[in-house]
């Protein structure tokens, strides 16, 4: 049993510290001031957002970008709120009266083809838009001011065709909410260092963009279209496999995407099962690696310390595994915390660190059994 858990221990360890390296090997993006030359089609898909869409629209209305050289294609995936209003109404009182037209703003409903409802809309989006370069961003995000510009700045420094950015949570103001933000930080200084090390395997699809090109010549979602998630991690999997080169990530404080913890442990339940639905199908192998060594991990201590109850393990074993884990975590973690400049949210950091081996062995079981409720719609794995 000892053996075992160092076995794990020390892949564990290797493989955080190997992802630290690569959060650093990740140069910061320095943004210049250049012409525009990059014009963008943004696709927001959104289904009963009415509560989120005014912050995001009037992160959109201070956006430092040309008027230009962007247009922006709503998808109503079948909203029973008043999404599509507070859209319509917000659209002509803020908009079309600043280097607007209504072939700049587009409201377009999603036409159902599979099983993924966020896949069919951005589909349906990219139909229809008339520019080279796709940004997707959800409705219940907040754009940065200078977002545009450097993307802009990045496609013409680096001519990328995929460009994976920073997204992160804000409004955190519960213990709930900061034990959100440290896992999905996680994620993201994973996703950082898995670019640093050159075997990139996640991105978020809050802060994504491609050229149409790139999407009709992997020929878009086809091939995972029965997985009702998974938008953003299965075409970055197909475009790495076709050219891996072409894909960057874009390190840049100006190209942070902020949006919201879940409300309540219901939500982040369905949520995180949500993502779980989706990994058994990876193609990325490195990715399955990464999420075989983590799962062990946690089952490992919760193992661990189920075996201490019962007399069957000495307590030390466990306090040193555990002391291991999250040095190397808060490793990882306070590099990612810093570029966010969310530092001050460690203070849970100890706290979340002993239930979290605990929720994510609880999400990865029931994942197996139960369906997960998406925006008022059940769907199984």
């Amino acid at each position: 049993m000892i053996f075992l858990l160092i076995i794990i221990t020390v892949l564990y360890l290797l493989l955080i510290l190997a992802l630290a390296f690569g959060f650093d090997k990740v140069e910061d993006f320095k943004v210049e001031d250049i012409k525009a030359k990059t014009k963008f089609s943004i696709i927001i898909p959104f289904r009963n957002e009415a509560e989120n869409l005014p912050e995001l629209l009037a992160s959109i209305e201070v956006l430092n970008y040309p008027k230009s050289h962007y247009e922006l294609i709503f998808v109503d995936d079948d909203s029973t709120d008043d999404s599509v209003e507070i859209i319509s109404k917000d659209l002509d009182k803020k908009f079309l009266n600043k280097n607007f037209t209504r072939t700049d703003i587009k409201i377009i409903n999603n036409v159902r083809a599979s099983k993924s409802p966020k896949k069919d809309a951005i589909t349906s989006a990219i139909k229809v838009a008339k520019y080279d370069w796709v940004v997707t961003t959800d409705a219940d995000c907040v754009l940065p001011k200078f977002w545009l510009d450097t993307l802009d700045c990045f496609i013409q420094k680096k001519q990328p065709k995929m460009i994976v950015a920073p997204v992160t949570y804000h409004k955190i103001n519960s213990f709930l909410k900061r034990f959100q933000l440290l896992d999905f930080l996680s994620l993201i200084g994973a996703t950082i260092g898995g670019f640093g090390i050159g075997k990139p395997f996640l991105c978020n699809g809050a802060n994504l963009a491609y050229k149409k090109e790139l999407f009709l010549d992997l020929n878009g979602f086809d091939g995972n279209n029965e997985i009702a998630s998974g938008d953003d991690i299965f075409l970055l999997q197909k475009a790495i496999k076709s050219n891996k080169s072409v894909v960057q990530f874009l390190k840049s404080k100006s190209a942070i995407v902020k949006t919201k913890a879940q409300p309540n442990i219901h939500a982040l339940i369905s949520q995180r099962k949500r993502w779980a639905a989706k990994t058994s199908s990876y193609n990325s192998v490195f990715g399955k690696v990464v999420g075989l060594i983590v799962l062990l991990m946690n089952a490992a201590l919760v193992s661990s310390f189920t075996f201490v109850l019962f007399g069957l393990l000495q307590l030390k074993p466990l306090l040193y595994i555990f002391i291991i884990k999250s040095l190397v975590d808060f490793l990882l973690l306070f590099k990612t915390t810093r570029f966010f400049e969310q530092e001050g949210q460690l203070s849970s950091f100890i706290f979340s660190s002993i239930l979290y081996p605990f929720f994510s062995v609880y999400i990865a079981f029931i994942s197996l059994f139960t369906k997960y409720k998406w925006k008022d719609r059940s769907f199984s794995k």
